[in-house]
């Protein structure tokens, strides 16, 4: 079964969740398995630039099936993957964007999160990937 709408909510609650014991504003951003953007908020005082990012950050997770933090880790000068955020219409490679996947373990989406530093989108992204299993 892929993303639907039910479970995009339960996984935006869930970041909201985590953003309010931490204090920050987030652009969450959940798509399904063919990267289809399905739910999407922009909390109160939430950086309007990082909306896109976290589109884009659930859709790159969801490309290639693996966080955005660990692409930006190859595409680095000299990496295996130098230049990949200039593909697929622009791609971003630092850390807030983790697949989603199923019980049996297939990626069925992906969750994007933008607004404070990387640390904290990935710590939103992850409360958010949590609610879903």
């Amino acid at each position: 079964m892929g993303i639907t709408l039910l479970s995009a909510e339960k996984i935006i609650q869930a970041a909201k969740e985590k953003c309010g014991e931490m204090n920050v504003k987030m652009n969450i951003a959940v798509v399904d398995a063919g990267a289809n953007l399905v739910a999407f908020v922009r909390m109160d005082g939430a950086w309007l630039g990082s909306a896109d990012i976290a589109v884009k950050k659930a859709k790159t997770a969801r490309y290639f099936d693996f966080p955005t933090g660990e692409i930006g880790k190859l595409s680095q000068p000299g990496g295996s993957l130098f230049g990949i955020e200039h593909s697929n219409g622009g791609l971003i490679s630092f850390p807030g964007g983790i697949p989603l996947k199923d019980g049996s373990g297939n990626v069925v989406g992906a969750i994007g999160v933008s607004g404070s530093t990387v640390e904290d989108d990935h710590a939103v992204a992850e409360a958010g990937v949590a609610a879903l299993n």
